[in-house]
């Protein structure tokens, strides 16, 4: 546990939340700054700084109660679809660090989903630089 980690505080009990779900090595919980109705956080108890740090046990415990739950999202919440998202590092919008899954329900209802893609989905990119990443990325994973 890290002292000065918010969700390091609401897995301990020591700040508020609305939990959800708690497994032997996980917690879930409302977020407090829903992108959409329903959408929450499932984390590991024990504290990683993000996806680069977390034990892949932990990892597997948090996708697993992920899915378990966004399943339950169309029923619960009669969602039209669901996301799950974690983001790994300040650029790519991390603002708590300590390694959480979003899990956030998704609506054709646009009074209940305020999120928007990021990205223009359906525009084709350079094939020359995506061989060049795929190339450098072989290498990097040692795949020749």
């Amino acid at each position: 546990m890290s002292n000065d980690c918010i969700f390091c505080q609401i897995v301990a009990g020591q700040a508020p939340s609305a939990p959800i779900a708690e497994t032997e090595s996980t917690f879930a919980f409302m977020d407090i700054q829903p992108g959409s109705d329903g959408h929450l956080l499932v984390v590991p108890k024990r504290h990683s700084t993000d996806l680069r740090d977390i034990p892949a046990d932990d990892l597997a415990e948090v996708a697993l109660e992920s899915q378990r739950i966004a399943k339950h999202a169309y029923s619960a919440w009669d969602a039209d679809g669901v996301n799950l998202l974690n983001c790994c590092g300040a650029d790519a919008w991390q603002t708590v660090f300590h390694f959480h899954m979003h899990v956030i329900p998704r609506y054709r209802d646009k009074d209940k989903d305020r999120l928007r893609l990021p990205f223009e989905p359906g525009i084709r990119g350079n094939q020359d630089l995506i061989d060049s990443l795929a190339a450098s990325m072989r290498e990097s994973l040692g795949e020749g």
